[in-house]
């Protein structure tokens, strides 16, 4: 992985403090692994309240413990029934492993996890697992089996081995009224997920964040396939899009510069990939972008000038273009630029 853009555990998720549970026989500030959740742990070691914190559960290195024993763990420790946010992390033991059974144990459990609105699938830092090794699954069990949830992340992506690769990263179109942030994290994200997104009904969906990634790592997904999320019409609530992390960036700033989904946006993210002036230009020729609040072009291929006039053509909205590549390569030579997140 590029160290551009540093993938870690996230301190909070969906507004909570998280907090990897303890596993059987180890106490609670022995396992703290975020400040924010130390202050709701009572002084005594006993768990945070259940809906106060964003569980995280892992299989550490040094114990042995299989996932199934970890969910029933965490089922017997946790009163369920009122947690709102749930990180998944490593689920393998020795050897990496798809995560069906996890996807099946959070299936077959729903009716314990009412109030879940936050699930984020593969918390997972690369000095665990590289991105691209990920081993995933077709994760729409988990869609269909909590109509309530708000907030779904997916880090990985797996071999570009067709949407038939049951240790690829699958899913199916959805119908889903509640969903109102998705974002999918990968080194390469196979254009059949893209349109199944694109061909989803989200309705109350307001944030949406692809990291299309590299063809090296399974990252196929073309402009054409980015289409039904540029038009907008499946999507009337949303306010922020991300398309980034990709090796045809240019192609995409040239798309969205005329796109109608970009009228409703208040911020659009093209960070992380290859963006030079070609794609640039395109965004100088297109619509005004000026009513965005936020344009975010981190990790850019474009010249100091080519920045400049962005900036002034976008005014009021906030350029974030820092930092740019252009000055460590040719920007204009395809083979000489790569994204933030390629392994």
């Amino acid at each position: 992985m590029n160290t551009a853009t540093v993938i870690e555990h996230p301190e909070t998720f969906h507004g909570l403090p998280v907090y990897t549970l303890p596993p059987p026989g180890r106490t609670a500030p022995d396992w703290i692994t975020s400040e924010g959740a130390a202050g709701r742990i009572a002084s005594d070691g006993s768990l945070p309240a259940a809906d106060a914190v964003a569980w995280r559960l892992e299989c550490a290195y040094d114990d042995d413990l299989d996932f199934p024993a970890l969910w029933r763990h965490f089922l017997g420790a946790v009163d369920t029934s009122r947690v709102r946010a749930l990180l998944i992390g490593p689920w393998w033991e020795d050897e990496y492993a798809p995560l069906t059974p996890v996807i099946e144990l959070l299936s077959a459990e729903a009716a314990r996890f009412p109030s879940l609105r936050g699930l984020f699938l593969a918390d997972v830092e690369s000095e665990e697992c590289e991105v691209s090794w990920l081993q995933l699954c077709d994760i729409t069990p988990v869609l269909s089996a909590y109509p309530l949830l708000e907030e779904l992340v997916v880090r990985g992506g797996g071999p570009a081995g067709g949407p038939e690769d049951q240790d690829s990263l699958r899913l199916r179109p959805v119908r889903h009224t509640a969903l109102r942030s998705l974002r999918f994290e990968s080194a390469g994200l196979p254009g059949h997920v893209v349109r199944a997104v694109g061909a989803s009904e989200l309705p109350a969906l307001r944030s949406l964040d692809l990291w299309l990634g590299s063809d090296w790592y399974g990252g196929d997904a073309t402009v054409e396939d980015l289409a039904p999320l540029l038009s907008g019409g499946g999507l009337p609530g949303l306010r922020h899009l991300g398309l980034q992390n990709s090796v045809i960036q240019d192609g995409i700033a040239a798309a969205t510069a005329s796109a109608p989904v970009v009228a409703q946006l208040d911020s659009l993210s093209l960070a992380m990939g290859t963006l030079s002036n070609t794609g640039g230009g395109a965004l100088l020729a297109g619509q005004p972008l000026s009513h965005l609040s936020r344009l975010d072009l981190r990790h850019h291929y474009l010249d100091e000038e080519m920045v400049l006039r962005i900036k002034s053509a976008c005014a009021p909205a906030l350029v974030d273009a820092e930092p740019g590549e252009a000055a460590h390569v040719d920007a204009e030579q395809d083979d000489e630029r790569y994204v933030a997140v390629s392994e």
